[in-house]
């Protein structure tokens, strides 16, 4: 019995201090039918397929600018560095597994989770 509630008073501490603060809203704050962006967020940002399957990513943005891509692993170390000027990014030579994708597009930034398959 003392294992039970040694469980329980662990799974309760660790999901005090541990446990994720869901944002319902991650890119815009809706008010009286008006979208405002967040200051720093790149607008009308989208990655598709992901999960990437066949090596390609492609990511559009409203203006579709010049962009600068960083790919960090889980561990945060930079595996991949571009400059990319269209909208698809080939990522073939990735392994398969979960990257951290970071946009830079003018003065604007965005971060996304990645999956390779």
């Amino acid at each position: 019995m003392k294992k039970v509630y040694f469980f329980l008073f662990t799974l309760f501490v660790t999901n005090c201090f541990y446990g994720q603060h869901v944002d319902d809203d991650e890119t815009s704050v809706i008010t009286q039918e008006t979208t405002f962006q967040k200051p720093d967020e790149i607008k009308d940002f989208k990655i598709y397929p992901n999960p990437v399957v066949n090596g390609k990513l492609f990511i559009k943005t409203f203006n579709n600018a010049d962009k600068k891509i960083q790919i960090y692993n889980i561990l945060g170390k930079q595996v991949m560095l571009f400059n990319l000027r269209g909208s698809e990014l080939n990522l073939s030579k990735l392994d398969a597994g979960v990257y951290i994708l970071k946009v830079f597009e003018g003065n604007k930034t965005s971060t996304r989770k990645l999956v390779i398959k």
